[in-house]
């Protein structure tokens, strides 16, 4: 088993409750862990033998610009996505990120974190 990473993709979306929020829209970081087996790719050297981080990134920027009120429902898109259309991927563990949020205090970001496994919804 092994994983792949994407560390802090960076996205501009528009998601929260405040009225503003979906006006203005914020800053946001997504990393993304999910598991699956990279024996064949680790012999092969073939792009199709592996799970492909250019639709692990995709997937990302697909559900980041749909907006929402809350970073819970985003993640749980993203996860679902990535079951959906990756097979190879057993597990998968998103963190989403929004910087600076608006909160009246002096947060530098307040994250998300949901792990999803091929046989269970949650």
């Amino acid at each position: 088993m092994g994983k792949i990473i994407l560390k802090n993709v960076r996205c501009y979306s528009f998601h929260g409750c405040l009225k503003e929020e979906s006006v203005i829209g914020s800053d946001y970081l997504v990393n993304l862990k999910v598991w699956a087996s990279l024996k064949k790719s680790a012999h092969s050297d073939k792009l199709a033998d592996t799970v492909d981080y250019v639709l692990l990134n995709h997937i990302i920027k697909t559900e980041m610009s749909k907006p929402s009120k809350l970073l819970e429902t985003v993640a749980q898109r993203i996860n679902n996505e990535i079951l959906k259309k990756e097979p190879r991927v057993t597990k998968s563990v998103v963190s989403i990120t929004k910087v600076c949020p608006p909160i009246n205090g002096d947060v530098e970001g307040v994250s998300v974190k949901l792990k999803q496994k091929r046989d269970s919804k949650f």
